[in-house]
């Protein structure tokens, strides 16, 4: 938390989505930082330390999203970590997003009501 506002980490190479989500998180008393790769998703983590972290499943790369879960787990991440998907719910059928470090997987485009209760609760404490 810094400047008594919680960090979110967003990741994702739509631009138009990164300024949608900076429009709610900000309008709901949060910081946002992004990123537009799974690298420098991984550099923004390594020096800004968010308290949660929400990533795009496919960005440059059909795996980037993947990818990044795993690197973020590898260094030692404590921060809550959603894949957003376009693939929604048959992800969680394909992919263990428990072994790949994720808290759980927001369909895209994200419903804000459903991410903002999802914040309350995983940042509550």
């Amino acid at each position: 938390m810094k400047d008594g506002k919680h960090l979110i980490l967003y990741v994702d190479d739509d631009q138009d989505f990164l300024d949608s989500m900076r429009i709610i998180l900000e309008a709901s008393g949060y910081r946002m930082i992004e990123a537009l790769s799974a690298d420098m998703g991984l550099k923004a983590f390594k020096e800004e330390t968010p308290d949660l972290i929400i990533v795009d499943l496919m960005m440059e790369e059909v795996d980037s999203g993947t990818r990044l879960a795993r690197w973020l787990k590898a260094e030692g991440n404590t921060a809550p970590v959603y894949m957003l998907s376009s693939v929604g719910d048959t992800m969680s059928v394909t992919t263990d997003y428990v072994d790949l470090g994720l808290s759980g997987v927001f369909q895209k485009p994200i419903d804000p009501q459903s991410l903002l209760t999802t914040l309350r609760i995983k940042l509550a404490g």
